[in-house]
């Protein structure tokens, strides 16, 4: 009885419900998938982790990683929300696979989120690469000249089917053909990172007058609208920053972070294109020789994560006596700015996006950025790894392999390497 008088006290109470607190979402962006809950860096450090100790295969595949990861099996983020920043990171310097990957992990669980997220990412390659560094150097006689001249071989064929994928996604009318053609020309008969500068700065300009501007895309759903201007700020006052005490210290591990700074922040198209940027930076000076270089950037290609991880491996052969402080300086350097680039036009994105001229900038620079590929794959990887008609048809079956559906980087790699060896033992 004075259970029932209790449920209907209880039924003449006006009913009360607790609302949940919505985030406030900035206007026109799309929403997170189902405003997904946050997460902890350490959440997003295990699943980076994971991805960076498998994820093979280069930029694009990466990004196939994310997908099925971040979207489909983890729905962090709705699959139109991950196309805004696919979109987006396109467009910028950098590379795209772990803008992308900072900027997931920065949405899920803030500042550290994005750290966690680069780092689980990143540091598995970077770890090899510079153990790979450290034996480079004891590493003598003919299997090593070898091994050496395979992995010339596949950095000849990755470059070509990244020439080949690029063209034909990034140079799609007379124009952009033109300009592509162009740049190839100047750097093959000027050279130098200056002249990578100035055929870069010409794209834009002529990009803008005759190009057709790229689709702009949806901006994508951001929470730190107000990191802009400031990550903007951080970034430009490094790249002059570091320019300075450059010229003040040359050759001093300041000059090397200098140099890995300004070649992350000018590399349009994704990890391949960064090849001639620091070779010319790198072994003209002096910091390393180009056998050196030609065959970190062949190893690298059978490391999973981000290619930009070969800068662990060039920072620790460019400062032999403080190899753990130049690979940490390299590649925290490398990645740096195109990481502040993608806070900063994540956030400012939905203005500049309408600015068709810019958008027709960019597709001006993308066409270069193909012309000053296409020129690395000729001086110096051909030049330097191909010597005979023997060279010439691995590097063309490995092409092949890259080309094939099932083809891989680590199966190019096996093949020039194991045909380079079985030559040596003639």
């Amino acid at each position: 009885m004075a259970r029932r008088r209790v449920r209907l006290a209880l039924a003449r109470q006006p009913a009360r419900f607790i609302v949940p607190a919505r985030r406030a979402r900035v206007p026109g962006t799309a929403p997170l998938a189902a405003e997904a809950p946050r997460g902890s860096a350490v959440e997003v450090l295990r699943v980076a982790l994971q991805l960076g100790l498998t994820s093979f295969g280069g930029p694009l595949a990466h990004l196939g990683y994310f997908e099925r990861v971040y979207v489909r099996e983890r729905r962090w983020l709705s699959a139109e929300s991950y196309g805004a920043l696919l979109s987006l990171c396109h467009v910028l310097p950098g590379p795209t696979s772990s803008q992308v990957g900072f900027l997931i992990g920065l949405q899920r669980a803030g500042w550290r989120g994005g750290l966690a997220a680069w780092a689980g990412f990143t540091l598995p390659s970077a770890l090899l690469l510079y153990g790979a560094a450290l034996a480079a150097t004891r590493l003598q006689g003919r299997f090593a000249l070898a091994l050496l001249a395979g992995l010339k071989l596949v950095a000849v064929a990755v470059v070509a089917q990244a020439v080949w994928s690029m063209a034909r996604r990034l140079c799609t009318d007379a124009a952009t053909w033109l300009l592509a053609a162009a740049a190839a020309a100047a750097l093959l008969w000027l050279g130098g990172s200056r002249a990578q500068l100035a055929v870069l700065a010409a794209a834009a300009l002529v990009g803008a007058l005759w190009c057709r501007p790229l689709a702009a895309g949806v901006a994508p759903a951001w929470r730190a609208q107000r990191a802009g201007w400031p990550a903007l700020s951080v970034f430009a006052l490094l790249l002059v920053g570091l320019a300075l005490l450059a010229w003040l210290a040359p050759h001093s591990p300041v000059a090397l972070a200098a140099l890995f700074y300004d070649a992350g922040a000018l590399v349009f198209g994704g990890g391949h294109v960064v090849l001639p940027l620091l070779r010319d930076a790198l072994v003209p000076h002096g910091w390393i020789s180009d056998d050196g270089f030609l065959g970190g950037y062949g190893l690298a290609q059978a490391m999973p994560g981000p290619l930009f991880a070969v800068a662990a491996y060039l920072g620790a052969l460019a400062l032999p006596a403080a190899a753990a402080l130049g690979a940490a300086v390299a590649l925290v350097c490398i990645f740096l700015p195109g990481l502040l680039l993608a806070v900063a036009a994540a956030s400012l994105w939905q203005r500049l996006a309408h600015a068709a001229r810019l958008r027709a900038a960019l597709a001006g620079i993308n066409a270069a950025v193909v012309g000053i590929l296409a020129a690395a794959l000729y001086d110096p990887l051909w030049t330097q790894g191909v010597h005979d008609g023997l060279d010439a048809a691995i590097a063309a079956g490995a092409f092949l392999v890259l080309q094939s559906r099932r083809g891989t980087p680590l199966a190019a790699l096996t093949l020039c390497v194991g045909c380079s060896l079985l030559r040596a033992l003639r």
